[in-house]
């Protein structure tokens, strides 16, 4: 109910969340959250994989343990399969395959990926998200649905009006507290 409408151009992405330092890894027998590389830094966490419209708004999410690889999560992008066309970043590049909406951008090219870039930052600064303290999985799933509504919700709070270049800014800042 609270994600956009696809269009034609559409990004994914994944983003690192830390739920415990590495070093204390494995202290805690019920532990769910998995150790893995994000943004070129180890943490024990989970991954959230958003895919985003045009606009920049959420029309999908998963996450996974942070020792997913980003081809775990093509079927996201197979969901959008003859309604988008999905531009990715070439982690999400699998050996057995791509689905036929994947476009993989190589580093540099296309560079309105950058888009799904300031998402990840808005949902840093102003929802904390990179830091969170959920000790079970039901509660972290919880937490990032909440945040994929509430993202939508509040980058669609003035309608989306485009500025004089045809530009739709994105910003959160305000609801900021």
């Amino acid at each position: 109910m609270f994600l956009a409408k696809p269009s034609l151009l559409g990004i994914i992405d994944t983003y690192g969340i830390e739920l415990i330092h590495p070093v204390r890894e494995g202290r805690n027998p019920e532990q769910w959250a998995a150790k893995g590389v994000s943004n070129h830094r180890w943490i024990v966490g989970g991954k959230m994989c958003l895919s985003l419209n045009h606009l920049g708004q959420v029309v999908g999410w998963v996450w996974a343990p942070a020792n997913a690889h980003d081809s775990w999560f093509q079927p996201l992008v197979e969901a959008f399969e003859g309604r988008s066309v999905i531009f990715s970043d070439t982690w999400f590049h699998s050996q057995a395959g791509d689905p036929p909406n994947l476009k993989v951008c190589k580093r540099g090219e296309w560079n309105q990926r950058m888009l799904i870039e300031t998402v990840h930052s808005m949902m840093t600064v102003v929802c904390h998200t990179k830091k969170m303290r959920h000790l079970a999985e039901a509660y972290f799933q919880s937490r990032l649905g909440y945040l994929v509504a509430a993202f939508n919700v509040l980058t669609g709070w003035h309608g989306l009006p485009a500025d004089e270049d045809g530009l739709v800014p994105l910003s959160i800042a305000e609801f900021s507290l």
